[in-house]
């Protein structure tokens, strides 16, 4: 209804004129038309309709829709449920889903999340490519389904947010019919990752207006954040299938498509020391210097006990009782040489494996070194048989 040079449109004409002959001000009919207009018109195009005699009034019926219209403008984003109901509805969704996802006093949170994220990227999409050449529909008259938008040639997403919408719809049609479990922890990179990538994306499209930071910006809780509790994922109360779910996920990905940043969020945070007025949370990206030097720093200082906690004889104690084969301390030293884990003396540790404890001239090992020796040993097994 709006046109996108500055004169007035044939129907805004019409409307100008009935508001005219009906004694309303120039000055209010000016206003009316400028409201959520761009652009705006000035006020020499309503002396001109008012001296055009060829410009016939719009009627009682027009004159009401149009200030319907005009009142249905959303102060803030400046959508009109009339013109832009699609990107009405996607942002909704989205908020939707994050006020669920982050409410205490839902359960079926990853669902919920899949299900409603996966209806707001599909009308951000349709509203694309209605946008584009009109056509959202297939040759059955439904509408383009996300599957086949990721899939088209001309998709204007990256490779990184397919992938990340890819995985929420295979959540999604994981959960149609089963149980979750306490499964909602074992996503959140995923879905933050989304949540990020649709509120940039609809701001590169139709303009920072339509942001969702305003709307959900952080999640408040009132429990203390633990080092722990955040680092370490659920690992209890999952069904095997959402565990296998989450396997196949990540088996379909490389280790460039993991760490991308557009399919699951990551970052390295630190706890600065503060008084209670301003303590506060920082965080930095992971591939930053900074964050690589905190992430060494807490790696080296902050709790190495507790990430490293293995003496090498309780390593070999270990490993044999989770492989089922003798492992002993010499096969350990064999197998630290071999993998190039102590590359050279004291601080040089590969820190994925194991750290050196200055103090004590001694090394201490980790869970993940635990896992790469059994799983050594179970691959090795299995080539003998």
């Amino acid at each position: 209804m709006m046109s996108k040079g500055g004169g007035l449109t044939t129907f805004e004409k019409r409307i100008v004129k009935a508001l005219l002959f009906c004694g309303e001000r120039s000055q209010d009919i000016h206003a009316l038309i400028n409201y959520q207009r761009t652009p705006t018109v000035n006020f020499g195009r309503i002396s001109g309709v008012k001296k055009d005699n060829f410009v016939e009034p719009a009627s009682e019926a027009e004159i009401e829709f149009f200030k319907k219209w005009k009142l249905s403008f959303d102060p803030i984003t400046g959508l009109n449920i009339y013109d832009d109901e699609r990107l009405i509805r996607a942002r909704e969704a989205m908020i939707i889903a994050v006020t669920i996802f982050n409410s205490s006093s839902y359960k079926f949170k990853a669902g919920m999340f899949a299900i409603l994220a996966n209806i707001a990227w599909t009308y951000l999409l349709h509203e694309f490519y209605h946008r584009q050449d009109g056509n959202i529909l297939n040759s059955d008259g439904t509408t383009f389904g996300l599957s086949y938008m990721l899939n088209k040639s001309d998709s204007p997403l990256s490779k990184g947010i397919k992938n990340n919408l890819n995985t929420i719809k295979a959540i999604r049609d994981e959960v149609e019919h089963r149980l979750m479990g306490r499964s909602d922890p074992r996503w959140l990179a995923v879905f933050q990752a989304c949540c990020l990538n649709f509120d940039r994306t609809i701001v590169d499209w139709y303009g920072p207006r339509l942001s969702l930071q305003n709307e959900i910006s952080v999640a408040l809780q009132f429990g203390k954040l633990e080092i722990e509790q955040a680092a370490q994922p659920h690992q209890y109360d999952v069904p095997a299938h959402i565990a296998a779910l989450d396997a196949r996920l990540t088996a379909e990905l490389s280790e460039e498509e993991l760490s991308d940043l557009e399919y699951q969020f990551r970052v390295v945070y630190t706890l600065d020391s503060a008084s209670k007025g301003s303590a506060h949370i920082q965080f930095l990206t992971p591939d930053s210097a900074e964050g690589k030097s905190v992430h060494n720093v807490l790696q080296k200082y902050k709790i190495s006990d507790e990430l490293y906690p293995y003496k090498p004889s309780e390593v070999a104690a270990l490993v044999s009782r989770r492989s089922g084969r003798r492992f002993t301390v010499s096969n350990h030293t064999e197998a630290w040489k071999r993998h190039n884990v102590r590359a050279g003396k004291g601080e040089n540790a590969n820190r994925t494996y194991c750290i050196f404890h200055k103090a004590y001239n001694s090394y201490t090992y980790n869970d993940a070194w635990l896992d790469f020796l059994v799983d050594e040993i179970v691959k090795s097994q299995r080539r003998s048989d």
